[in-house]
């Protein structure tokens, strides 16, 4: 580790005037990765903005960052789709499936609301069925595997579960779920939502037969936001077909008409985008590896999540969601007023919190507090959160 985490917390500026916990919505960049994308936006200016030089640095701004998301990720470059965000890559992978009337999507019901709006509206144009499997209601029991099995169809085509809910930090099994869906007479593809995994968890995503994995790079990379990818299989690419087409995804002939796709996932691009971004986003992820490897940062994160939790339920009146430390830096947890939680108590801590220039965010299913904890958190910050929770609670619930 070259670098101590006091000294990595240094080059963050949002870090010298308050005490994160929203990773999960927004990591906070680097002034390296900042001065990155402004130093690429001048190389932009000088080089063109328009010419065949500037079109060639920006090719290959694109060919590096699908090379350092491929390394992170373990998968082929060829794999990387360039997008904007996750909802972006979800929707690639919802839209480009050859849909038929009948056809099944089985969801979890803790999925963000932008993948459920989408798949109803495919379910209205081309007449699916969609059903949702519980696992909320089940959180400190069921088996995610045992459930999917029990909810899977004939007709199903589709599975769409995130790999760390958004809502409660759970990490769900999603090799095993991979296996059970490719394993059926006519194998089922699974797309996974991967915003609160992708800079968080080591991963092989080879080696889980996922189909689909989008993610971002504004989360738990700490890079800019409106850059992000999406990683799609070899086998799923031979039948996903490109929705939104432009320049980028295109082959071309002599008189500059279209021929065809490009043979690897540069296919699902479009055209125009903020190429400056992609420095940034390299150069983030760069610091994290320059701190420790994938695996020291995620050991750390769940070292620190699980103080997090531990100190939270010896709080009175409060119960985290997880009934054990979650495998993540995701920590939801719920105030109580008598046995019933208290969703106005959710609504008036975060704004009370942020005024003490600490910053969560509430959610409305389940009606919950999140506090997330990257590695580069101490232990100080999460002891004087508990400390300021502490001074709510006691005038909000006297006695």
């Amino acid at each position: 580790m070259s670098l101590s985490i006091a000294q990595y917390r240094q080059t963050i500026p949002a870090l010298q005037n308050k005490t994160y916990f929203n990773y999960g919505g927004q990591g906070p960049m680097g002034i390296n990765a900042l001065d990155s994308i402004q130093a690429a936006h001048q190389t932009i200016q000088s080089l063109g903005p328009f010419g065949s030089a500037v079109n060639q640095w920006m090719q290959t701004e694109g060919e590096k960052t699908r090379q350092v998301l491929a390394d992170d990720l373990g998968v082929s470059s060829q794999t990387i789709v360039l997008t904007e965000d996750v909802t972006v890559g979800c929707n690639i992978s919802l839209w480009g499936m050859p849909w038929h009337s009948g056809d099944h999507i089985l969801l979890s019901d803790c999925e963000h609301p932008g993948i459920f709006a989408a798949v109803y509206e495919l379910q209205r144009r081309y007449g699916l069925e969609v059903s949702i499997f519980p696992h909320l209601s089940q959180l400190n029991s069921a088996n995610p595997v045992a459930t999917i099995q029990a909810h899977l169809r004939p007709t199903t085509r589709l599975v769409v579960m995130s790999h760390i809910l958004w809502n409660t930090g759970q990490l769900m099994p999603l090799t095993e779920v991979c296996q059970l869906c490719h394993d059926r007479p006519r194998p089922v593809r699974v797309l996974s939502d991967a915003a609160q995994s992708v800079g968080m968890l080591p991963l092989r995503l080879a080696e889980t037969g996922v189909d689909f994995y989008a993610f971002t790079g504004h989360k738990w990379y700490c890079g800019p936001a409106g850059l992000g990818g999406l990683y799609v299989s070899p086998e799923a690419m031979a039948e996903l077909a490109p929705t939104f087409i432009g320049w980028r995804g295109i082959t071309m002939g002599k008189q500059g008409q279209p021929t065809g796709w490009q043979p690897d996932a540069r296919r699902y691009e479009v055209a125009t985008s903020n190429v400056a971004l992609c420095s940034g986003l390299r150069v983030a992820i760069a610091a994290h590896d320059d701190w420790g490897t994938p695996e020291e940062r995620y050991f750390r994160i769940c070292h620190l999540s699980s103080y997090l939790w531990g100190k939270l339920n010896g709080l009175r009146s409060v119960q985290c969601l997880l009934k054990s430390p979650p495998e993540s830096g995701l920590v939801s947890f719920q105030i109580f007023r008598g046995s019933d939680h208290d969703p106005q108590l959710h609504q008036t801590l975060v704004p009370y919190l942020e005024s003490q220039q600490f910053y969560l965010r509430t959610l409305l299913s389940p009606s919950c507090v999140r506090a997330c904890i990257h590695y580069f958190t101490t232990e100080s910050e999460i002891d004087h959160l508990i400390d300021e929770i502490e001074v709510f609670l006691q005038s909000h619930l006297p006695g």
